[in-house]
Parts: structure tokens; C-alpha cells; sequence
């Protein structure tokens, strides 16, 4: 099929050039079905007979169909208010894509252009929308993502989609699957008090720094040969490799911030090749935890300000940068982001982000960024062709 498309694509080039005037061509491909497009100014006085006769000649030897259309002109501008709405399902159904666009036309939009970017383990669908802002649309199409199970983000189209971007996760729950100061409490034999305290923190009875010092009091006294068996039972959130990895080969900078420890996140640094890591720092002393926490402590409100001196130093915008969590520590940096992703998170933080995705897989953000389940695998072989 793929040389009968260029024999056809071939022959109608060489039927535009020879008429006079001929003003733009398109080509769509899909499920082996090819449609031209042509658009040629008007002919000669008397001469459109020859031309529909020509034409339908064409069509017929080359096994197609032909419609002419008089007197409608060059394709009307897009309208303002360009977006790009990627919808995640697993499944997504008929009825729930039919659902979204009708949602779409009722904000005004307009759906310029449909594109598959994945189909596992998780469907993407890309819809190309004109004619309605996209904090509009947004807001519309939160309420219908809830509704049909689905997750829906929608950013502003443009040259910044591919632009080069800053993507910073939190750790617990999102980079990993773990939380760190549990796996330093299990060593320590306290893990019901621990999470007592953070049963407390969670009630509103304490905030995160009276937590944090509260909980890492705890771990007085735990040899610092600990950190080095933390270190390997951590576990990665599926996807995180591949995402990190694609990332980097796009040219995007990915960083990390934590309410955890410096004592891991160093480790997730050089081992992901991270270009960013902050945390909080285990106090130890002549080979012993000391039960306090050392320099800026990494709160609520530290995560936000990390995100803009992470943007500073990699010289993006901040209206360029992704951030990705799961609690209610990350929702200052979420909103500060350019897009706030809220992965497999607590109701409030998944109301509160721009965006949610709500599948155990941190590679699905790529489709969020536009990037395609194709580009990442063909890149992976490009990489091993390379290493053969």
C-alpha cells in the first residue's frame, strides 16, 4: 500500500503542476485510505469543463474518486484559543470519546484534528482544538474526565509543546513506589509510631516540619550502614526509567524534590542521571543517625521554591516547566508549574492540578508532552542498535 500511496501522491503533484495556478496541496493517510486535496485558482473563462473533465480522467485511470468543489476559496483560518486535549483511558470507549467532543463543541471549540499517541498500556488520544481558550476548555473538560473515568489534560498548542522543558517529580509515591521514612523505620523497629505521626500530620494536628522532625526523632541511634540497604529496597514506580530516559533524550533537564532524604535522593540522582535533587539531610554523627534533620528543610513551600531555582538555573521559563506528585505537599509546586500532573493522587490534589493520571505507569506523562508510544520505542531501538 505504502508504493501505491506514492504512485497516487506522485501522479496528483504532477496534476496540480499543470494547472495553471495551483495554489496548495494536502494529503491525508489513514487505515490505507488515501485522501488529496488540492486547491487551484479559478481557470480561464471556458476552461473548467476541461479541467473536471481532466481531472475525473485522472481519478478513474489511477482508481479513485474525484469531487470538485466550485467558488469556496483558501481553508478559513484556525480560530484563536489553539489547545491540545490528551485523553487516557484503559479502556477508552466510544462513548467516552464521543462524550469529550461533544463537551468540546460545547465550549465553541472546534476539533481540528484527531491523533493516536498510544495504545498500551494505556490508550492516548490527542485532540487539536481551536476556537475557545484553553483555561476554558480546561475547566469544562475536568468535570467530564471525573464523570467518564477518564484522565484529561489540556495545554496551549504551539512551538513550546517541543520547546525544551524542565520536569520535576516528587519522590515518595511518584518516583518510587515507596516512602522512604518508612523503609528507615522498619530497621528502626518503630513503624506503628511513625505512622502515627503521620496519621496526626495528616488530621491537621501537626504541619509537615513538626512531622518531619517528629517522625525522624524516631531514628535515633540507627547505624548509618542503613542507608545503604534503604537505598536497595527501594523500588521505582513503573515507567520511571523509560520516562526519565526519554526525557533526557528530547534534550529536556528532570529533577527531583523530596520531603524525604538527601541519603537516597543523591543515590537516585546518579544512578537516573537526574540533572536536579533536593531533599532533606539525615543528621549523622560518628556513624550514627542523631535523630535531627540538617540544613533548608524541604516543605510545602520549599518544593514551589525549588521548582523556580531549578527553572532559574536550567534557564527555562517556568511557564516551560512539568511537575509531577501526588500529595498535598506538592500542590504549590503543581500550581506553580506550567503543568501540574497529579499521579495516582489523594481527591484534593487531583482537583487542585492542572492535570491527573491516575494509572500505575509514570511513563504516561510522555502522551501529556505529546510524545507517541512509536517515538519512545523506536528510540529504545535506535539505542540498541547503537550499544550492538
Amino acid at each position: 500500500m505504502a508504493s501505491a500511496t506514492a504512485a497516487q501522491y506522485a501522479a496528483a503533484t504532477r496534476l496540480t503542476a499543470a494547472v495553471d495556478g495551483a495554489y496548495d496541496i494536502e494529503q491525508v493517510v489513514t487505515r490505507g485510505r488515501i485522501v488529496l486535496c488540492a486547491l487551484v485558482t479559478e481557470p480561464s473563462a471556458g476552461l473548467e469543463g476541461d479541467l473536471r473533465s481532466t481531472v475525473h480522467s485522472w481519478a478513474e485511470s489511477m482508481k479513485m474518486q474525484a469531487e470538485i468543489i466550485s467558488g469556496l476559496g483558501d481553508n478559513r483560518p484556525r480560530g484563536s484559543g489553539r489547545s491540545l486535549v490528551t485523553v487516557l483511558g484503559h479502556p477508552l470507549t466510544a462513548e467516552s470519546t464521543a462524550a469529550i467532543a461533544a463537551r468540546i463543541t460545547k465550549t465553541g471549540g472546534n476539533i481540528d484534528r484527531i491523533f493516536r499517541l498510544a495504545k498500551y498500556p494505556v490508550t492516548a488520544v490527542e485532540f487539536a482544538v481551536s476556537g475557545t481558550e484553553t483555561e476554558v476548555l480546561r475547566t469544562e473538560l475536568v468535570t467530564e474526565a471525573s464523570a467518564l473515568g477518564v484522565d484529561i489534560a489540556v495545554v496551549a498548542a504551539g512551538l513550546h509543546r517541543r520547546a525544551q522543558r524542565l520536569v520535576v517529580m516528587d519522590v515518595d509515591s511518584t518516583l518510587i513506589q515507596d516512602e522512604v521514612i518508612e523503609l528507615f523505620a522498619a530497621h528502626a523497629g518503630c513503624e506503628e509510631k511513625v505512622a502515627e505521626v503521620t496519621a496526626a500530620a495528616m488530621r491537621g494536628e501537626l504541619d509537615f516540619e513538626q512531622s518531619l522532625h517528629a517522625r525522624v526523632a524516631l531514628l535515633e541511634g540507627l547505624d548509618e550502614s542503613v542507608v545503604q540497604k534503604v537505598r536497595e529496597e527501594v523500588r521505582l514506580t513503573p515507567g520511571a526509567r523509560t520516562l526519565i530516559r526519554t526525557l533526557k533524550r528530547l534534550g529536556f533537564q528532570v529533577g527531583v524534590v523530596s520531603g524525604g532524604f538527601t541519603q537516597v535522593t543523591d543515590d537516585l540522582k546518579e544512578r537516573l542521571g537526574l540533572d536536579f535533587a533536593q531533599a532533606n539531610t539525615l543528621e549523622i554523627v560518628d556513624g550514627k543517625l542523631t535523630g535531627r534533620v540538617t540544613g533548608e528543610i524541604v516543605d510545602r513551600a520549599g518544593k514551589a521554591r525549588l521548582l523556580r531555582r531549578f527553572a532559574a538555573e536550567a534557564g527555562v521559563p517556568l511557564a516551560q516547566t512539568v511537575a509531577i506528585g501526588d500529595g498535598a505537599n506538592d500542590l504549590d509546586m503543581l500550581n506553580a508549574a506550567g503543568l501540574g500532573v497529579a499521579f495516582n493522587a489523594k481527591p484534593v490534589v487531583r482537583q487542585a492540578a492542572h492535570t491527573a493520571v491516575n494509572f500505575p505507569f509514570l511513563d504516561t506523562v510522555l502522551y501529556l508532552l505529546g510524545v507517541t508510544r512509536e517515538e519512545v520505542e523506536a528510540a529504545d531501538m535506535h539505542v540498541d542498535e547503537n550499544a550492538g
